[in-house]
């Protein structure tokens, strides 16, 4: 047998090809939707990708199941309650995708979404699975939320009891040494404490998840229900999209790869398009395009513009040159598909042509200096934009607290005769939060390089 994960960090989401060494065959499991990374390691190792299976539909990305079935004819697998608009084979509990001397047992386990499957990894001859994939059913030390698709019907308590139920009737039977091979790690939306493991063996996770412990089903329920974050913004878009045919990542890209002049990108923005402008923190402070959005490339890109923007928003991106593609891709993974080109040659190359009326900056203060302005008789006033756990935790003294998502709506209970410096954990949302407020009509404005790892940081060495 080969099983290899691909384990996609910035939506924290991991993916499996499974294949049998004598056929040949594989079968891929939650796969991304850009799907070089398999079809190279299939023509590397001599496999024909036959088959394309699906834990559940997915909610926080858009797995790349027809762009497979693209560009290699594979059959598409799904559990039978998904009934998705595509052709599929609905798997019934107990279905096999055969591989020949491996094949993939498909597990009811319905509860994170009704027709979410385990996939029990089975090698020619042995009695008892070597691995089993989960999807959103089991994560490493924790277990899927069930509140994100409550519109099919029933309550996220309904849920949570089948999800009870398929962890006693289908996994914990399963022995000790089998393999749990989950489709999301530590930083997923689709879970409360996920591990930072990516793997593990049943055994430890029955010692140490808390959701296979011997307890009740009504205080199962409970604790699972209880203090669900909100879902992103674009969950329930991305879970439509799932079940939907749809044009393949290629075809997005035809689009969203054309370079377009300045005039013409000023001419789009003017019509409505938004100006998602990809490149660092430090960057965009130097010098961006009146009302662009700051969604830096390095951290949590595609999230990000999932929770702040529209999927039917027409889109021109300002990207780092030579990382168009990367800025277009990520967006696509999550099917944000109205991109409608690119700044050609960048802004660096295009910012001696603007009208210094279309040409924003704003300065970005060092922990040390932002302290010394906070003693003046006249402070700024300090607005932090991270998430309740995060101010919980430890906030500057004077700040008000507005979470980056909450933005927007809020935005009208700040001052505006005051200078306002945005901070966030670590400096990468307060450069988000900063373009938000530009746009909302702010102009006195100024973020905290590091943010809060910086700010205390720098208390301790006083």
């Amino acid at each position: 047998m080969i099983l290899k994960q691909y384990y996609l960090a910035c939506l924290s989401h991991a993916s499996y090809l499974i294949a049998d060494e004598g056929s040949r065959m594989a079968v891929i499991v939650d796969p991304q939707r850009d799907i070089e990374q398999y079809l190279a390691d299939a023509e590397r190792l001599g496999l024909k990708i036959a088959h394309v299976a699906l834990t559940h539909l997915h909610a926080d990305f858009i797995a790349g199941h027809l762009e497979l079935r693209a560009r290699t004819g594979a059959e598409i697998h799904l559990g039978a309650a998904a009934r998705p608009d595509f052709p599929c084979r609905a798997l019934t509990d107990g279905a096999e995708i055969d591989l020949g001397g491996v094949k993939l047992v498909a597990l009811a386990t319905p509860g994170h979404t009704p027709e979410s499957t385990t996939f029990a990894v089975h090698e020619r001859g042995a009695r008892q699975p070597a691995a089993i994939l989960t999807g959103d059913t089991l994560f490493i030390g924790d277990v899927g939320r069930p509140d994100l698709l409550v519109s099919v019907g029933m309550t996220a308590e309904e849920l949570a009891g089948k999800l009870y139920d398929s962890l006693r009737a289908k996994i914990l039977p399963l022995p000790d040494d089998v393999v749990v091979y989950p489709a999301h790690g530590a930083g997923s939306a689709c879970g409360k404490n996920l591990s930072k493991d990516t793997s593990s063996t049943l055994g430890v996770q029955k010692a140490t998840n808390w959701a296979l412990q011997p307890i009740p089903r009504a205080d199962f329920v409970a604790e699972l229900c209880k203090a669900q974050p909100s879902a992103p913004a674009y969950f329930a878009f991305d879970a439509d999209l799932n079940r939907r045919s749809r044009p393949t990542l290629d075809e997005v890209l035809e689009e969203a790869l054309r370079p377009v002049p300045l005039a013409e990108l000023l001419r789009l923005a003017n019509a409505g398009a938004v100006v998602l402008d990809a490149r660092e923190p430090d960057d965009y402070a130097r010098g961006h395009l009146r009302d662009s959005l700051n969604i830096g490339l390095s951290g949590k890109y595609a999230n990000w513009a999932g929770e702040l923007l529209r999927p039917d928003q027409p889109i021109v991106l300002v990207a780092p040159p030579g990382r168009e593609r990367e800025a277009a891709v990520r967006l696509g993974r999550i099917g944000f598909d109205r991109v409608i080109g690119f700044l050609e040659g960048g802004l660096e190359a295009s910012g001696a042509a603007l009208d210094p009326t279309s040409w924003r900056s704003h300065p970005r203060w060092q922990a040390a200096a932002l302290r010394q302005r906070l003693a003046q008789p006249t402070p700024p006033l300090v607005v932090d934009v991270r998430a309740q756990s995060e101010w919980d935790a430890g906030h500057i003294e004077g700040a008000v607290h507005l979470p980056l998502p909450r933005l927007r709506a809020l935005a009208a209970s700040l001052p505006r005769d005051v200078d306002l410096v945005l901070q966030c954990q670590g400096g990468y949302r307060s450069s988000i939060a900063a373009s938000i407020l530009e746009s909302q009509g702010f102009t006195r404005l100024s973020d905290l390089i590091g943010g809060w790892n910086a700010w205390s940081a720098q208390a301790c060495t006083k």
